[in-house]
């Protein structure tokens, strides 16, 4: 579940867990995986993966919510490639001693 994502936390040496959630009430499987700490230790980050089995058992991602700490909505994505890209653009916000990059001004038009 993940292995790209989980490959991409490694390479930034950014610690995660994960814990499988299985609500009883819903028939969608929960995955959750914790990652980055605070100073205390504690996972301040987090996504829950919601996944169904095929009836070849295979595992399809329904939907991915990712929260970073401090953030008020959470992001949803479809798929594991868009939680990637949204992930490596906001790296800088759990990765230890990453800066947060220059804006390069992509959607701003200046006035004259």
């Amino acid at each position: 579940m993940l292995r790209k994502t989980k490959t991409f936390l490694r390479a930034n040496k950014v610690p995660y867990e994960k814990e499988h959630v299985n609500p009883l009430m819903v028939p969608e499987k929960n995955y959750v995986l914790k990652f980055g700490k605070n100073e205390a230790g504690e996972y301040i980050n987090r996504f829950i993966v919601e996944h169904t089995y095929t009836w070849t058992g295979r595992m399809k991602i329904t939907n991915i919510t990712l929260r970073l700490h401090g953030q008020v909505h959470p992001r949803e994505f479809k798929n594991e490639a868009e939680l990637l890209r949204y992930l490596k653009r906001h790296a800088y916000r759990y990765v230890e001693g990453m800066e947060k990059p220059k804006s390069r001004n992509r959607h701003h038009h200046h006035k004259k």
